[in-house]
């Protein structure tokens, strides 16, 4: 009895570890200082390993390009649903629909550029995909910043400044954990 009462703690304890990521209180919020939109959200991104071990595989600037403005999509997109205002209402979800708005004619050319990348550094898209988001949702038991950095993102995405989906940098370049690197420089 005691095993079935531990085995539900522990459960009931991970339910509400996944869900614990809030926005707080609309007031303590509404008297938070509020700064410019600007794209200083993004996480600290590991060194470049060194050039000779990466040549073969690494990546250049348009693909490169490619990745990151799927990996700005998909991230927020998990931010969207984890993060929670008030209420345990979604905190972003009106932010993130008008992301998807603005970048949507972007987001059919990426689309479309990431089907022919994956044949010639054969990946599968949707495995890709896959594992942005798999690895962005780790990061909410790890980030204290992970609500607030969704919230900037989409700030300076949403901003008037962004004209392209280029100038948003993701909130994780979680690239290096999957073996994507930048070609080193020539």
């Amino acid at each position: 009895m005691i095993k079935v009462l531990t085995q539900v703690a522990v459960l009931s304890a991970c339910t509400l570890a996944i869900g614990a990521c809030t926005l707080g209180s609309g007031s303590s919020t509404a008297q938070a200082p509020s700064k410019p939109a600007a794209p200083d959200y993004q996480a600290p991104v590991p060194p470049t390993p060194p050039a000779n071990t990466i040549r073969a595989t690494c990546y250049n600037e348009a693909d490169l390009a490619h990745v990151r403005a799927r990996m700005v999509q998909q991230e927020l997109q998990v931010l969207t649903l984890q993060c929670q205002g008030p209420g345990g209402v979604r905190a972003f979800e009106r932010s993130y629909a008008d992301f998807v708005g603005k970048f949507r004619a972007e987001f059919a050319t990426n689309s479309r550029a990431l089907a022919q990348m994956s044949g010639r550094k054969r990946f599968n898209v949707d495995t890709l995909v896959t594992e942005i988001a798999n690895r962005t949702a780790q990061r909410a038991q790890t980030d204290k910043e992970f609500c607030s950095r969704g919230r900037r993102t989409l700030d300076w995405a949403l901003d008037a400044k962004v004209k392209s989906l280029d100038e948003v940098p993701p909130p994780y370049d979680v690239g290096p954990d999957m073996n994507i690197w930048p070609c080193p420089k020539q």
